[in-house]
């Protein structure tokens, strides 16, 4: 899939409103509607210059991991 498959979930839900909860459902809800690589990234970056955690970063990994393994 491509950028335009995510619908535009950077504009719709950009990283500063999703990744601004301390819930983990919403989080991984968002994070399952991402499709492609790029959308992922700035995701992480966002994640990286605000709260860092952990848990966040490994989500967004294994996501991007698995859209790498269905190419």
């Amino acid at each position: 899939m491509n950028s335009t498959d995510d619908g535009g979930i950077r504009e719709k839900l950009p990283p500063a409103t999703l990744l601004d909860t301390d819930q983990p459902r919403l989080i991984r809800a968002g994070v399952a509607c991402m499709h492609d690589v790029d959308t992922i990234r700035a995701y992480v970056a966002y994640e990286n210059q605000h709260q860092r955690r952990g848990w966040v970063l490994r989500l967004l990994a294994k996501r991007a991991a698995t859209l790498r393994e269905d190419r």
